[in-house]
């Protein structure tokens, strides 16, 4: 890789000039006959169109005992819809190769549809039934039920499944982000098929739903086929929110006990939430810090100087709700201590000292420079639109990116990690044996 190095930064630099700009200026927003919005880039290249919807809700607006019902309708609303059985259904689309399917996170539930441009009509129609008439049929859910279980009882054995999962419980005590968006054993079991239809009918609706829609098609056909697939469902959803979160609270240690010879280590406190006005200083901070890979501060300092890990990370994560930035690793137990006494001492060097301009400098460039590898490919653009609408970014966001990452000074970051870098507001969680550690709270 490091021989082909060179040529790949060259392309990057030069291709990051106009790519973004580029599909700026293609971004056009359609608004169907029937008044259903979408974000829309004709792409005649390849005959392929790809859709990508997104509803605000998902697995935050589920009650507690029914942790998981998200994640259960997602995987299940492609399993037969209308008239058309579980089995039938499948085999249309893999009769015309057409990718569809449903996705549920904290915040969100998804649906991705991908087809040949020739067989958009029936694409679109099997993507309507899909949330308009979902059967939720006894066999097929119990398949996808039991399909989840299985996966539900690896998690339990799984140490970075258990140190993510009681970091958000340990975060956000009492607070729908808490409730692990699968749900646990005995609340899949307890989900019904009433639950399904009536957690659909809240969730599917036109209000609450943003599109985005890539490809071989005219603005025409477009208008058509979003009435056609949108216009059958409620026009309101029925869903009660969480509330925003200010900040979790911390410091807080918890210890899962394991009997293996590496612990996993989750840590983690106060991000940004993307309308933050610091979101983009924060975003070069989390580079700088432990985004960048082989770049970053904690590896170089955990890693490379000293040995202690394989891997050491940090990054942003803003729900709609808070702002979160997260980091992890893996250690033998002699080193857990160890290890998290550089990463809080890092913390504090980037908080009093800030970041050098050559640190900031070499951020920006990546950034910037990879920023077009995002856009390799029709579905990936689909997704960034998607994104773009949710947290309420301009179409003009591709070209002004660049700007507001490059406008970042080493005043902004040394602000920005104050505000974040306490590190002893540090909530961790650790599944394993650390050893001469014991929790606190």
């Amino acid at each position: 890789m490091r021989v082909f190095a060179f040529i790949w930064i060259v392309s990057l630099t030069i291709s990051s000039a106009f790519v973004p700009a580029a599909f700026a200026a293609k971004i056009q927003e359609v608004v169907s006959p029937g008044g259903i919005k979408a974000w829309f880039v004709e792409e005649k290249t390849i005959p392929i169109v790809s859709m990508e919807v997104v509803w605000k809700g998902g697995a935050s607006t589920v009650s507690a005992e029914k942790a998981g019902l998200a994640h259960l309708m997602a995987s299940t609303m492609d399993e037969g819809a209308a008239d058309l059985d579980s089995k039938a259904f499948q085999k249309k689309m893999s009769d015309l190769a057409i990718s569809l399917s449903f996705d549920a996170a904290k915040d969100t539930f998804g649906g991705s549809l991908k087809t040949l441009s020739v067989n958009k009509e029936e694409a679109f129609r099997l993507f309507s039934l899909a949330i308009s008439a979902p059967r939720f049929d006894t066999d097929p859910v119990e398949r996808i039920r039991n399909q989840i279980l299985v996966g539900l009882n690896r998690k339990l054995a799984n140490p970075n499944s258990l140190a993510g999962r009681a970091w958000f419980e340990a975060a956000f005590k009492g607070h729908a982000y808490a409730n692990p968006t699968m749900g646990s054993l005995a609340t899949m079991k307890a989900l019904t098929t009433a639950d399904l239809r009536q957690f659909k009918d809240k969730q599917i609706a036109q209000d609450n739903m943003v599109i985005s829609v890539i490809g071989d098609i005219r603005v025409e056909e477009l208008g058509r086929l979003l009435d056609q697939t949108f216009m059958g469902i409620p026009k309101k959803s029925d869903l009660k929110f969480p509330i925003d979160v200010d900040r979790v609270n911390g410091p807080l240690l918890e210890i899962i006990p394991q009997d293996i010879p590496q612990s996993v280590v989750i840590y983690g406190g106060n991000g940004v939430k993307r309308d933050d006005p610091e979101y983009y200083a924060a975003y070069v901070l989390n580079y700088i810090l432990g985004g960048g890979g082989f770049e970053s501060r904690l590896t170089k300092e955990i890693r490379e100087k000293r040995g202690l890990v394989y891997s050491v990370y940090s990054y942003l994560s803003p729900f709609q709700r808070v702002g979160l930035q997260l980091g992890g690793f893996g250690t033998s137990n002699a080193s857990v201590a160890e290890a998290i006494k550089l990463v809080k001492s890092e913390l504090v060097k980037i908080r009093t000292k800030g970041v050098t301009a050559e640190e900031l400098d070499a951020a920006k460039k990546y950034l910037n420079g990879s920023f077009p590898l995002r856009l390799s490919s029709n579905s990936r653009i689909a997704n960034i639109m998607v994104s773009m609408q949710l947290f309420d970014l301009p179409v003009s966001y591709l070209d002004e990116r660049p700007k507001h990452i490059n406008a970042v000074s080493l005043a902004d970051v040394k602000k920005v990690a104050n505000r974040l870098m306490d590190p002893d507001e540090l909530i961790i969680t650790i599944v394993g044996k650390p050893e001469g550690m014991t929790p606190e709270n």
